[in-house]
């Protein structure tokens, strides 16, 4: 019985991690419907986005013709890939911002120089909203949900817990 509790709770929690994430997760598609290709002004599409940590950023292109590095800013003000910090090169790239800093893009294979950079400035999340105060409470007599940020790993710490987990219960 205590078995298929844990598992009727595990399926419910996936279900509710599923649902809610992508909600409050954003992935930021660099270039939009343009993608990941020279000659697109990066800087100006940024600046119209707003990185929060736990988001995703995407680079869209031609697997063997564009790659994606992630870099120091010496790296990008100078378009080298020298220390890079990572490298992706499967086309369809998704990168997690789980740090509130500046992240820093670039094509490794000489298209950075052509405008294929990036800089995002990624801001940790807002606090949660306050809770009124118990006379605003009581005259109100409603309230809203508070919905934490759920992301990737909430999901694969609930399923591996619908798989594994059953064992220790």
């Amino acid at each position: 019985m205590s078995s298929s509790l844990h598992l009727i709770f595990s399926v419910f929690l996936i279900f509710v991690v599923a649902t809610i994430s992508p909600i409050f997760a954003t992935d930021h598609i660099v270039g939009a419907n343009k993608g990941w290709n020279p000659g697109i002004n990066y800087t100006l599409w940024a600046n119209n986005q707003t990185f929060y940590v736990g988001d995703l950023i995407s680079f869209r292109y031609q697997k063997n013709q564009y790659n994606v590095f992630e870099v120091n800013q010496t790296g990008y003000d100078n378009c080298t890939t020298e220390g890079a910090l990572g490298n992706w090169s499967n086309g369809k790239d998704f990168v997690p911002l789980n740090k509130a800093k500046r992240y820093y893009f670039i094509c490794g294979n000489g298209q950075c120089f052509n405008g294929m950079k990036v800089s995002v400035l990624v801001h940790p999340l807002p606090p949660p909203p306050t809770s009124p105060s118990s006379r605003e409470l009581s005259s109100n007599h409603s309230s809203a949900a508070v919905v934490p940020r759920l992301g990737f790993r909430a999901l694969v710490v609930s399923f591996a817990l619908t798989w594994f987990g059953s064992a220790c219960f």
